[in-house]
């Protein structure tokens, strides 16, 4: 079906619901947004978010509109194996709970970066800072293209071919933009509860419907998959070149986890809205087992899909569910559900573009001009710094070009080469008291740079065939893997530096 046949399907009702939708998301964000006190007030609420709103949020943030598209192709593809990386996820949680984050709700914290700071130095806090927002920006401009991917479908009669993906991009980020500048953390976690009911309504939705389209419903869906090996859920191969193992699951979706919870500022800011560090501990557990049944649910729906198409074969494992949601969905239900691959990818633009103005306001701006700034002035300077942002995310998105790799998959890789020395820069700070700033920076540095070559060995063997030869043990190393080797090489370069100095006094060290 061409892109036109698919945007005529898209009716009057589908418009009017999305419209809707939209609509009403962004004046609800502007009116969360009346009266705010300062630059606190804007990106962490003041503490006053319940629980459970910031555990809807987060599931929200961390979804995106990846999971809405990218998780269904994995299963198509493959099988249910994908749940052992989740599991990951919620036992890596578990850590961040019980060490990083009783840290960051002792100290008052707007960013995680502070605590660097209070440990090693103000540089160090300046380079972990300036590494998370290089990562989100990267990542997320990805994932601002995979949502233009339905966008552009239903936009195929009104737009030239030519110009689709950049419409659709420029629509679904100027529309965040504004309840984001105006209504700050607080609309954020909010309009992502909404959200995050909205897209899974259309999950369930589209289960209902792939079950009445196949014969025999889901009974002969799970038959047939079932035969076809498409239900295994645990493998127990041990290579490291498997992404979707029972160890590469634990250990690696673990220490992703931990790196994204624990050190990525789109997520700790979230844990800090909370009113104490109990409620922050009930969000982010509560989130985890959340996330493993959204998987699973986007998982059925690989499953569903592949019956429903008979294993027909896709230009890209991104447009199958897409592809049925604009065919086959009944007018209304395809707005709903387009609506849902909105909700989900506004919920993770606003987050980022927030968080990235957070971080660059306390991180960045403030220690450079001294506290001397007043409340309504630094206000002022963070929705600044919210605007700069989102010009990097869509200048980013429009330049990014598909490929056959599902993008959850790009995703995950761009966050893990950074994300093993982050996490490792947070355990040498916890654990090795020898360790001064210098120490830190290096082991961070070198992390990163190893796990450089590391995530992207198989291009630059391309590239330079000369370094096929010294890249070929990394070149199959799956992505679950990353943060973990990261993690280890820059603690490991820590120590090492550490062991070149004497031991020092308390306090930060240059």
């Amino acid at each position: 079906m061409s892109s036109t046949e698919v945007g005529s399907a898209f009716t009057a009702l589908d418009w009017a619901v999305l419209v809707l939708y939209v609509g009403g998301t962004t004046a609800l964000g502007v009116w969360l947004g009346r009266g705010q006190k300062d630059a606190r007030d804007y990106f962490v609420a003041d503490g006053s978010i319940p629980w459970w709103a910031v555990l809807f949020s987060i599931v929200a943030t961390e979804t995106s509109a990846l999971t809405f598209i990218s998780i269904p192709g994995l299963a198509y593809l493959g099988d249910f194996s994908f749940l052992q990386v989740a599991t990951g996820y919620l036992l890596g949680r578990i850590v961040v709970a019980y060490t990083l984050l009783p840290r960051y709700s002792a100290g008052g914290l707007v960013t995680a970066y502070a605590m660097l700071e209070q440990r090693f130095g103000t540089a160090t806090r300046r380079f972990a800072s300036v590494t998370f927002m290089v990562t989100r920006a990267f990542g997320d401009s990805v994932r601002v293209f995979a949502t233009a991917i339905p966008i552009a479908l239903i936009l195929g009669p009104v737009v030239p071919a030519e110009y689709l993906t950049p419409v659709s991009i420029l629509t679904l980020g100027a529309t965040t933009l504004l309840y984001t500048y105006h209504g700050g953390m607080r609309a954020v976690v909010w309009t992502d509860v909404i959200q995050t009911f909205v897209y899974i309504g259309g999950g369930l939705g589209a289960v209902y419907l792939i079950g009445q389209g196949v014969d025999g419903g889901w009974s002969r869906i799970l038959a047939d998959a079932g035969a076809a090996g498409k239900l295994r859920l645990i493998d127990i191969y041990t290579g490291l070149d498997r992404p979707h193992t029972l160890f590469a699951g634990l250990l690696g979706g673990g220490f992703l986890a931990m790196a994204s919870h624990g050190t990525d500022q789109l997520i700790v800011q979230r844990l800090l809205t909370a009113s104490s560090l109990t409620e922050s501990r009930r969000a982010l557990i509560g989130s985890g087992l959340a996330v493993i049944a959204q998987f699973a649910l986007f998982l059925l729906i690989g499953i569903g899909l592949w019956s429903f198409y008979e294993a027909r074969t896709f230009s890209a494992p991104d447009r199958i569910f897409p592809t049925f949601i604009v065919e086959e969905m009944p007018p209304g239900m395809t707005g709903l559900v387009i609506a849902a691959i909105l909700a989900a990818a506004m919920s993770t633009i606003s987050g980022s573009l927030n968080s990235l103005a957070a971080a660059t306001t306390h991180d960045l701006w403030v220690p450079l001009r001294g506290a001397g700034a007043d409340a309504a002035a630094l206000l002022k300077v963070s929705k600044r710094f919210t605007l700069l942002w989102f010009v990097v995310l869509i200048g980013g998105a429009l330049l990014y070009r598909a490929e056959g790799t599902p993008v959850v998959v790009i995703a995950l890789s761009i966050a893990s080469f950074t994300y093993g020395g982050l996490l490792g820069g947070f355990f040498l700070a916890m654990l090795w008291p020898r360790a001064v700033q210098r120490d830190a920076i290096l082991a961070m540095a070198v992390g990163i740079g190893s796990m450089s070559v590391v995530v992207f060995a198989g291009r630059l063997s391309a590239a330079f065939p000369a370094l096929a030869g010294p890249l070929a043990p990394f070149t199959g190393i799956a992505w679950p893997w990353f943060v973990l080797i990261g993690t280890a090489i820059t603690l490991a370069t820590g120590i090492l530096s550490s062991l070149t100095h004497a031991a020092p006094a308390r306090g930060p060290q240059a």
